[in-house]
């Protein structure tokens, strides 16, 4: 950690964090996975840690941390119940940063001090019923009708739909033209008429993190809400693959977190195991396990943190970005399933941690594209 240069103000938001995640976070994991939901105090605590604008430049009201140092606040957050993180995730990354990297600076005088407060939560709508994926292939289409775009389609899985406040949505506005200039990010405040948001979809984890549909009919947004203005109409896929890289690196974290808490508690039960008589000879192949986990994790930290580091440098890591989130996210999914094997039947408790682990890792996999799309990314990058 010395290695990677952090502010002293940094350092005591990280305690902060700790602190939080300790005494508010973990006694109350469990509960919010059985009753699908955060309490509103907790969120209010978010917003007066700043935890919804970590990534927001101070300029807007946030704190304007590098990359490296939100990182790290997201890798504590995920050592406990998954869902507190997703919670200020969009905010800080997929929902916003495409107003902060490419939107006017109306646009982001507007929003960001919203969002960076916690009053607005922002999200993220890309995925489609017959487009997730494969992003180029959207088809919710805005056809512009006068002063303002008018919205039709659908679109899934949208994190925090049920709570935001305003929706950076990519669709198509040159069916011809496609991903080469025919696709474009709309801003769109939840109030807007003609959007409609279905019920919280029913998953196998993360539950106190909801995901929605949203079905637009002849939605009105006002035609200056192209994320950069008019003159950005048709670049919304570039727009939305600078956010992605990023979302990446998130998605990276939140593996690790996982997996390091999932590392702890098998190291905790061993321990347990040979307190109570148990040999070392009878333990090897626990023993074996928990160093493999171990060297893993350490490979995978170095990784998320180098990446992290060189992206705030300025270097373009899209690459990079897409092999940590490969190799993170497989990772975890691993760790998850060595864990309930040395913790045996107590791993499969609910009590013990791991297994909702377990579930909650398997979506990483498929967040910011899947494990086969960033092996696609990284072997075309490779043979350009």
């Amino acid at each position: 950690m010395n290695f990677y240069r952090t502010s002293n103000r940094f350092a005591e938001l990280s305690a902060a964090v700790q602190d939080f995640v300790k005494n508010d976070l973990e006694p109350i994991g469990l509960r919010v996975e059985a009753q699908a939901h955060i309490p509103e105090e907790i969120v209010a605590k978010m917003r007066r840690l700043g935890l919804f604008g970590l990534a927001i430049p101070e300029k807007y009201g946030g704190l304007g941390l590098s990359t490296l140092e939100e990182i790290l606040i997201y890798i504590e957050l995920t050592k406990t119940n998954a869902c507190f993180r997703s919670r200020i995730g969009t905010s800080n990354g997929i929902g916003s940063m495409g107003i902060l990297f490419d939107g006017t600076e109306k646009q982001r005088e507007k929003y960001l001090p919203r969002i960076a407060s916690g009053q607005w939560t922002a999200a993220f709508a890309l995925t489609e019923p017959n487009a997730g994926s494969d992003a180029a292939h959207i088809s919710t289409a805005a056809v512009l009708d006068g002063n303002a775009w008018l919205i039709n389609g659908t679109k899934q899985f949208i994190t925090n739909a049920d709570c935001a406040h305003v929706i950076t949505t990519i669709v198509v506005t040159d069916e011809q033209k496609g991903a080469r200039g025919g696709i474009s990010a709309l801003i769109i405040e939840k109030d807007m008429p003609g959007l409609t948001i279905g019920p919280a979809d029913i998953k196998m984890g993360l539950k106190g993190s909801h995901t929605h549909e949203l079905v637009f009919k002849d939605c009105r947004v006002p035609s200056d809400n192209v994320i950069g203005g008019m003159q950005m109409v048709g670049q919304g896929f570039k727009t939305a693959m600078r956010v992605l890289d990023k979302g990446r690196l998130t998605m990276g974290a939140a593996a690790l977190g996982a997996s390091e808490d999932l590392l702890d508690v098998c190291v905790k039960h061993v321990r347990g195991r040979m307190n109570s008589g148990q040999t070392a000879a009878d333990l090897q192949s626990a023993h074996f396990d928990l160093a493999d986990m171990a060297t893993q994790l350490y490979a995978a930290r170095q990784m998320l943190l180098y990446t992290a580091w060189l992206r705030d440098q300025g270097q373009n890591v899209s690459h990079e970005a897409s092999m940590v989130k490969l190799f993170c996210t497989e990772m975890a999914s691993r760790i998850a399933d060595q864990a309930m094997e040395i913790c045996e039947s107590a791993g499969y408790k609910t009590l013990a941690r791991i297994e909702r682990h377990l579930r909650d890792v398997r979506l990483y996999r498929i967040f910011e594209g899947t494990s086969e799309i960033q092996r696609i990314i990284v072997s075309r990058n490779l043979l350009k």
